[in-house]
Formats: structure tokens, sequence, C-alpha cells
């Protein structure tokens, strides 16, 4: 790995807003490199880290190459990315030296939904929305997939509360297993580590954005709003999902109490670490957020089945 980049965030920036050390966190990275390299193991030359190119993700990249692991990187253009997004693809591979793999949705079927429903069409409806996501995030996944036998994410129980439950691994719809290494790291975590060893992130983080996807559909969220805020904001609280498996769920992720406390505190929430910084685009206060819409279907129905059938045994994490 190089070591010549130039210092990213400026005084106000991300590492110094959000990073700081706290208890356990030696323990969290020594549990996390465990689970990667078990995976790694398992399922050499069949396993891929799947990245959205957030700061989570570089955390993992960082892990992967760190440790020599071997797994595959890859990642989802969409076609409707920030030009801050898509520039980490260069950066990860010049700063690691190792080939990220990009997948794209099929051109044709983005021509034809276009066409049929105009480049913003998931403001017009919550079906429309969830058919872009499909065409341009599902459709891309399923390929990147095929012939693998387990994906690693950057899933974190602190991002909302319909994912306070996510395990360390749990099988996804097709069997594969599916690695959540830093499901019980905090925002605090994250950005500590970043700053440790001096992790590329997106520029965007600077600017008030926890949770990056599409340009049209992320913005700047307001100080106590959740992680997921930013994302599909124009949707109102009737805009839920629609299956029994995220309704059962929410209900687990509300009634399961979160693996990590703060300080002897609740539940270390995604707004405990913005503190009082001044943010950008604050959420229209007519605006209702709603939780279980905040997805895009990449990750719910593995974690939905995860209501009905017992994933496979993980490791411990350390007290």
């Amino acid at each position: 790995m190089t070591t010549d980049r130039k210092l990213r965030a400026p005084a106000a920036g991300a590492i110094a807003l959000y990073a700081r050390a706290t208890h356990g966190f030696d323990g969290r990275v020594a549990h996390a490199t465990a689970v990667l390299q078990s995976a790694a193991l398992e399922h050499a030359g069949r396993i891929v880290q799947v990245t959205s190119l957030g700061v989570e993700g570089m955390v993992l990249t960082d892990l992967i190459v760190r440790n020599q692991l071997g797994i595959a990187v890859a990642t989802i253009d969409t076609g409707r990315l920030h030009p801050q997004t898509s520039a980490l693809v260069p950066e990860i591979e010049a700063r690691y030296g190792i080939a990220v793999e990009v997948h794209r949705p099929q051109p044709r079927a983005v021509a034809r939904f276009v066409a049929a429903h105009g480049e913003d069409a998931m403001r017009e409806s919550l079906a429309l929305r969830k058919s872009c996501c499909e065409l341009r995030k599902i459709e891309p996944l399923s390929r990147l997939l095929a012939g693998r036998s387990a994906w690693v994410t950057g899933l974190r129980r602190e991002q909302s509360h319909a994912r306070a439950v996510v395990s360390f691994h749990e099988r996804d719809d097709a069997g594969r297993v599916k690695f959540n290494p830093l499901a019980d790291w905090s925002w605090a975590d994250i950005w500590h580590y970043a700053a440790q060893h001096d992790v590329p992130y997106n520029p965007l983080h600077d600017e008030f954005m926890p949770s990056i996807g599409c340009a049209p559909c992320t913005r700047a969220i307001a100080v106590g709003a959740d992680f997921r805020s930013g994302r599909w904001w124009w949707e109102s609280e009737s805009a839920k999902e629609c299956g029994l498996h995220v309704s059962v769920h929410s209900r687990a992720a509300k009634a399961a109490a979160p693996s990590r406390r703060e300080g002897g505190g609740g539940f270390a929430s995604a707004q405990a670490d913005f503190g009082n910084a001044e943010v950008k685009g604050a959420q229209a206060p007519d605006r209702s957020q709603s939780e279980t819409a905040k997805e895009c279907g990449l990750h719910v129905s593995v974690r939905a089945g995860a209501a009905k059938a017992a994933a496979p045994e993980e490791l411990e994490a350390p007290a």
C-alpha cells in the first residue's frame, strides 16, 4: 500500500468531527479481522466484498488488503453516482494495488426505463423508486455474486433501527453466506480506524452525508437525524415495505437490545456522534421518514429471512 495521499479532510471534516477512541475498539478491530480471515479461508476464491464506496466499505477494503486476505473487491456503478463516489475506484486501485470489479446495469433496460418514466422516476412513486433500485442495483448484484459462495458488506447495527439486529454472518436468499464484520462498530470506531490508517474516503462524508447512494437520492442530514434519513427523503411515513418479512424484522429490531453500549448508557445512536456540528440540508419539517422504506432491496430480504431461519453460528464478539 502506498502512503503518499494528501490529507483529505479539512479541520471541520468527518475525521475531526467523528473519530474518537472508544472502549473495546482494539477488540472490535481484532474480531472483524478474525471474521474476515475465517471467511477468506472457508470461501477461498469464491468470496467478494461488495462495497458502495462509503467509509465502512473503505475500512473493510483496508482491512482485507492490510491482512492480505485475497478477498475480491467489487462495486456497482448505477449510472447515477456522484463524481466523488466514482473517483474512489481508481483511488483504491492506486492506493492498494488491487483491481476493483465494477458492475453496471444493463444499458438497454436502463434506456427503456428512462424512456418510459423519465430520469428521475424514483421521485414519482415508491413503486418506481423500487423499480429503479432493482434495475440499477439488484440486477447487477445478482451478476456480481454469480458463482460465488459468500460476500462481505459494511452493514452496522448502529446505522438504523431496521439494521439493529444485523449479525456477523447470515444466509442470503440464494444460500450464500453474507459476512458483516463491522456489525458492532460505532460511527466513532469507523472514523477512528480511518484516521489511524489514513483510509481514503468519499469527501461527501465531510458534507454531512453519512449514507451515500445515487446522487438524486442522497442529501445531507440534520443533527439528530438517522443515518439513512438523507436517502429517499421525500418518501412519507406511509411508504412502508409491504411484506410480512420486513414487518417481522422491524419488530425484532425494536425488541432486540443492541450488542454494544457507550459509557454505560443506552444504544449508541448514529446521532450521538454528530455532536454540535452545523449541518447543511436539514430535513424539511413537513417531511416524515419511513424507517423500513430506507432500503433499496440489497439487504432487506436477507435480514428478513433471518427472522424465519437461524443464521449460521457466528463468532463471538469481544465483550
